[in-house]
């Protein structure tokens, strides 16, 4: 009801009342279809768990395969679920609004209504990454505290008060909320192209526009078919003739199939690139625009390369940090901190390069607006992120199959299987942290070009409001500088309260399993069965009560920012001075946030890694004291890695969203 309208929806008959309205739905619509991909990837988890622990007594190929098409089938509902409801509204809007407008609203102006859906959308997956994270890494952090270090029993011991609330933490914690992740991040990329497409168009006076508009939706349908050839191309068996064994290293064999569909991909932009970005005023237009394409694709398998550098146990930084754990507690904490800050070089490194040349690219294909000025930079980058996210599906279905193992594992322990089936599982379990924490890189990568994008509509939005070019911002003004200052701390305090709900809720959940040791002894004999219960109630009551603050955090801030600074401005007489400062919060929040997910994602990971590589038998194996100080890394870098890390991915995408949704309110 506050939001102003711009001059072409005044002209069109769009009041308040109806932009008010199409945004409500748009944000319920979006907040649902996030809904249903989380809830997907947690009920599809579940029942795959067992079938992969049943194969794995089979063959370790068998077990691997269908771990990944159970992620697979969870991945693909995710992406399809994006597509289909951004392409319904689309629709909708575009048959409703644009017939009878006496040519006032177009279709270039349709894709700004879509905006509460990327809102909705990254509402939902804030609270689904925060309160599963907390979920998740509480009942992790308490189970592993006392009991693989005080009670020394192994992991997923049916003995373990916690490991149920541990297992079913898995299925919150990175199904659910990573498929709502990564939902939110290829819903916000469709959109914002979407508006940069149509804002593009306008300005090259291009006739047909909804080549450049509906290409988001075209590339997404694209990624859906080549990951799913990707998908079912690993097979449970050796390929006839092949000199390996049934154990073949288990992640190079997930990224054959990943392989096949950047390849697919590649092939697919090829032609839909050609086919709806051709322009006859600019014939070479469509060839920078597959070059922008080809940028975002090798982004994404540099990342996937990276990641899996620093988070593998066979690669240099994670033995680093298991051997650090030789020397105590404190040398593997230190260690595995200055493998995280050492991490963010390679990755910014990357964005940065993929960045400049996906604008470049675009700002010389061609295409200029009425006083010849080139305008293809933006979309370039809009291409290159499209590029990216060409494979999501197969990247999403990569991080399900690691707590569908998982939980595998945990079953295999607790029905007592034999020993030779526990190394099938513990091997795709510690595969399944590797993918993980790519897809959590991957993750990073994606909101770091969306959130360029989502800056980008912002500023298009605050100009088609006020029909006052809003290009730059200037931080050199006191007010703006203070913008930025405020958006980098937004970052660090939401990290701080996620962590320590995290620290909380394990301390309750480590009091209760202690509790039930010492009032139950005949626990550890097994004549008397743990409360399982009382360990799932703990940490769901807690994650759901401990989410509130840092949730309200991040809606309330960068409205409450914007709301000041406006009347600050209207005061000393500065326009648009609430605009501005919300650009820079927006600007120095996301660095400070892609920056900070890094350093979290990747530490945690290795730390993870580098308890599982001692468990392997190196540095005396289970038991010793290397492995209690791995053990102890692993603790803190639980909620690094799957609480605020990935929190962070949805935050920077929320605080865009936000301000493109709410810009209205901080304008003069």
């Amino acid at each position: 009801m506050f939001r102003q309208i711009t001059p072409d929806q005044e002209l069109a008959g769009l009041t308040r009342m109806s932009i008010a309205g199409i945004t409500c739905m748009s944000f319920l619509l979006g907040s649902l279809c996030s809904g249903i991909a989380g809830y997907t990837g947690m009920w599809v988890s579940v029942r795959a768990n067992v079938r992969v622990a049943g194969a794995a007594r089979r063959s370790a190929r068998e077990a691997l395969q269908i771990a990944l098409r159970a992620g697979g089938f969870s991945a693909l509902i995710v992406v399809g679920m994006a597509v289909l409801g951004i392409s319904v509204l689309f629709s909708v809007f575009c048959l409703y609004f644009t017939m009878g407008s006496g040519g006032h609203f177009t279709i270039n102006d349709v894709p700004l209504l879509l905006v509460g859906y990327g809102f909705g959308a990254s509402f939902v997956a804030l609270f689904a990454q925060l309160g599963g994270g907390i979920y998740t890494k509480a009942a992790d952090v308490g189970a592993d505290l006392v009991g693989k270090i005080e009670q020394e029993i192994p992991e997923d011991d049916p003995r373990n008060p916690a490991v149920i609330a541990d297992l079913v933490g898995d299925n919150v914690g990175d199904c659910a909320a990573r498929g709502a992740d990564l939902f939110e991040s290829i819903g916000a990329e469709i959109i914002s192209a979407m508006i940069l497409g149509g804002t593009m168009a306008r300005k090259a006076g291009i006739e047909d526009p909804r080549g450049f508009i509906l290409f988001p939706l075209v590339v997404h349908t694209l990624d859906l078919l080549v990951s799913a050839v990707g998908i079912m191309s690993v097979r449970g068996t050796s390929w006839p003739g092949s000199a390996k064994s049934a154990m073949d290293d288990p992640y190079d064999v997930l990224k054959g199939g990943y392989n096949i569909s950047v390849f697919l991909a590649t092939v697919g932009f090829f032609a839909t690139t050609r086919y709806m970005l051709f322009v006859p005023s600019a014939p070479q237009a469509w060839m920078h625009f597959m070059g922008c394409g080809l940028v975002g694709i090798v982004t994404a398998y540099m990342f996937v390369l990276i990641t899996q550098y620093y988070t593998d146990h066979k690669f240099r930084p994670v033995r680093m940090v298991a051997e650090a754990s030789c020397t105590g507690h404190g040398t593997n904490i230190i260690a595995g901190v200055s493998l995280g800050m050492e991490a963010t070089c390679l990755p910014v490194l990357t964005i940065s390069a993929a960045i400049v040349s996906a604008y470049w690219l675009g700002h010389t294909s061609g295409l200029t607006d009425s006083s010849g000025k080139a305008c293809g930079g933006l979309f370039g980058t809009a291409v290159a992120t499209m590029g990216m996210l060409s494979t999501a599906a197969y990247v999403l279905t990569m991080d399900v199959f690691g707590p569908i193992a998982d939980n595998a594992g945990g079953i295999v322990e607790m029905s007592d299987q034999p020993e030779s089936v526990r190394e099938i599982t513990d091997e795709l379990d510690a595969v399944g942290n590797t993918t993980k924490a790519t897809t959590k890189g991957y993750a990073i990568g994606s909101a770091a070009l969306a959130s360029f994008l989502l800056f980008s509509a912002y500023m298009d939005e605050v100009s088609s409001f006020t029909s006052t070019p809003f290009t730059q911002v200037d931080i050199a003004i006191p007010e703006v500088f203070v913008g930025g200052l405020l958006g980098s701390m937004l970052v660090y305090l939401f990290s701080a309260w996620a962590c320590m709900a995290v620290g909380k809720s394990a301390q309750e959940v480590v009091n209760e399993v202690r509790r039930q040791f010492i009032e139950r002894p005949g626990i550890m004999t097994h004549r008397e069965k743990p409360d399982y219960a009382r360990c799932v109630s703990i940490v769901a009551e807690s994650a759901l009560r401990e989410m509130i603050k840092p949730g309200i955090l991040a809606v309330g801030a960068p409205c409450a920012i914007g709301v000041v600074f406006r009347l600050v401005g209207k005061m000393t007489g500065v326009p648009l001075l609430g605009a501005k400062v919300v650009a820079s919060m927006l600007m120095f929040a996301t660095v400070s946030g892609i920056l900070l997910a890094l350093f979290l994602n990747t530490s945690g990971g290795a730390w993870d890694n580098a308890k599982k590589y001692v468990e392997t038998g190196a540095h005396g194996g289970k038991g010793s004291e290397a492995h209690k100080a791995s053990i102890t890394g692993d603790t803190v870098g639980d909620p690094f890695k799957d609480t605020a890390g990935p929190s962070l991915h949805v935050l920077i995408k929320m605080l865009a969203t936000i301000t493109l949704v709410m810009a209205p309110l901080f304008l003069d």
